[in-house]
């Protein structure tokens, strides 16, 4: 890796351009860097989510969806490249019945709240979406493997799992939506 990235500030983006894995040069400003940027913002909220005490479980499960982002990001660097493979979004599949499995049903809906750890999930679930949108959007611009477009969209709902998760893991709970027209239908009941 050394070799690779021997300098850092190159200034080769001064004029407002970068450049991809295959050594086209494209605007900062295109649908495939915003894709790119948005993927790599939600692998650094992961890495301060990991930061956090969690189940060693959870702590491995999240390592390896950063190496499937950096996956990702590394195929929407380089057009009509695969690097994100289909068994990573089973693994994602997977991940989401075991964790699911353990929660209680949801009968209404939750904030985004909870402990500091629950709360970074939501973030990721938030960032997740918004790299989904991104990667949606440049697809319709270009053709893209279907994969990464799966991918972000389960990693957004195993983020919303891992933070109910998240907040019970020292017996706490999730924070409920208080809803008045719930609580004034439960009130003439």
């Amino acid at each position: 890796m050394a070799n690779r990235l021997s300098q850092i500030a190159t200034r080769t983006g001064d004029a407002g351009t970068t450049g991809l894995g295959n050594n086209q040069r494209v605007s900062k400003n295109s649908l495939r860097i915003h894709a790119m940027g948005d993927v790599d913002e939600l692998n650094s909220h992961i890495g301060l989510l990991l930061c956090e005490p969690m189940p060693d479980d959870v702590r491995t499960l999240l390592v390896e969806v950063q190496h499937q982002l950096f996956n990702l990001g590394g195929e929407l660097s380089i057009p009509g490249f695969e690097l994100l493979k289909a068994d990573a979004v089973l693994a994602l599949d997977d991940a989401l019945a075991h964790h699911n499995a353990a929660l209680p049903r949801l009968q209404e809906f939750i904030l985004p709240a909870g402990t500091r750890a629950a709360s970074q999930a939501h973030i990721c679930r938030t960032v997740a979406r918004r790299a989904e949108r991104a990667v949606v959007a440049l697809g319709n611009e270009e053709a893209l493997n279907d994969a990464p477009r799966q991918y972000l969209n389960r990693l957004s709902d195993l983020m919303f799992v891992l933070a109910r998760v998240l907040n019970r893991m020292d017996g706490g709970d999730d924070v409920y939506w208080k809803s008045e027209r719930l609580a004034q239908q439960n009130a003439t009941e």
